[in-house]
């Protein structure tokens, strides 16, 4: 019974790995390589200039800087459209469009002008705002912004390094969000076996299939947990509605989470032993189920819009 049970785990963890990793597999195809050179008006190269890659339909921004031959590279972009912008103090900035295929090299090459030369001629009717200066909110963006969490516009455009941050916070925090949809799975089906695997014999089929899909579900809630951690914090931000009541569920089935699995030790040892399950093992079912309880509510408070 015992092979069973493990075969129905490596089923469940084989397709597990099959779901994470068809994601960065295409990724790792689908690359391309940005290059180009930075130059003033005249001509003249311009080392240490900054430049500034970003993808308009994630919003997510590269940064690097030339050489000194005045040449950049930003290496591993997806396919997409990119604005790419250089700056250089005292001589001014440049902007442009492009558009990168699946395993390309191409070159793009910026002259940047100062503020004034940019300046609309006298009597002309000022240029529209526009949306594709550095780091600011593109139309098809659908991540958040700095502006989103209460930054000027003033803020947003000469902090391109807190806009990376809070891109990487985002693209945490949705592998976070998609790994508590996947823990939902084994966690759902543990509570569900859970009053079957009460029986009188040691090592029931039922009771060992419980426990490895208490395992997994442990495992699979620790990565969940680590992506939500070590996600950068930006300074200054204001938790709203949601995400507040996600992080007090976390307070309840986090230590759950540690609990359960020891009671249900004590559970499995004392039901091993031909013993009725009593003391704080008896505690097992109610705090799993508290725990799934809280679990599903934090999920469910920023999977839905109320």
């Amino acid at each position: 019974m015992k092979a069973k049970a493990a075969k129905v785990v490596f089923s469940l963890a084989l397709a597990l790995i099959l779901v994470l990793s068809a994601k960065p597999l295409r990724a790792q195809k689908a690359t391309a390589t940005l290059s180009g050179t930075v130059t003033d008006a005249s001509g003249k190269v311009l080392p240490n200039a900054k430049v500034s890659v970003k993808n308009l339909s994630t919003g997510q921004t590269t940064q690097t800087q030339t050489d000194s031959a005045g040449v950049y590279t930003v290496p591993n972009l997806a396919a997409a459209d990119y604005e790419v912008s250089a700056t250089a103090e005292e001589i001014g900035t440049g902007i442009a469009t492009v558009t990168l295929t699946a395993g390309s090299q191409q070159t793009l090459s910026l002259t940047l002008t100062s503020a004034s030369a940019q300046q609309p001629p006298a009597g002309a009717a000022p240029a529209a705002p526009s949306d594709t200066l550095p780091n600011a909110p593109s139309p098809n963006k659908t991540e958040p912004s700095l502006e989103d969490l209460g930054f000027s516009k003033t803020e947003t455009q000469s902090n391109a390094a807190q806009q990376a941050l809070l891109d990487k916070r985002t693209h945490m925090l949705r592998i976070h969000q998609r790994m508590g949809l996947i823990t939902t799975i084994p966690l759902v089906a543990t509570v569900i076996l859970g009053p079957g695997s009460g029986g009188k014999s040691e090592g029931t089929a039922i009771r060992d299939l419980h426990v490895a899909l208490g395992s997994l579900t442990g495992d699979l809630y620790g990565i969940t947990a680590w992506y939500a951690i070590r996600a950068p914090r930006i300074e200054g931000t204001e938790k709203r509605g949601p995400i507040r009541f996600h992080e007090a569920m976390a307070w309840i089935h986090g230590p759950g989470m540690i609990l359960t699995p020891i009671l249900g030790a004590l559970a499995f040892e004392q039901k091993n032993n031909g013993e009725k399950v009593h003391g704080i093992a008896s505690l097992h079912g109610p705090v799993a189920i508290v725990t799934a309880g809280a679990f599903g509510a934090a999920l469910l408070s920023v999977s839905l819009k109320f």
